[in-house]
């Protein structure tokens, strides 16, 4: 997800929102991919929890890592 075109800018996952991208959330479902595999999901500030709390419940999350610096 960040190997996108670095002059557009991240934006956040969560339906709706427009907002810069600040943290990707790193998942995989463990019945479809195998345990070396990582989905991303942006979340701006606002929607961090929300997005990790759902991907949490289903035990998908793997980790949060702040989005890297653009080039």
């Amino acid at each position: 997800m960040t190997d996108s075109d670095p002059t557009t800018p991240l934006t956040c996952s969560s339906r709706g929102c427009r907002a810069d991208a600040a943290w990707e959330l790193r998942w995989n479902n463990p019945k479809l991919h195998t345990p070396d595999r990582r989905k991303v999901w942006l979340a701006c500030d606002a929607h961090r929890e929300t997005l990790a709390d759902f991907l949490t419940a289903r035990q998908f999350l793997r980790e949060v890592v702040p989005v890297p610096p653009a080039d």
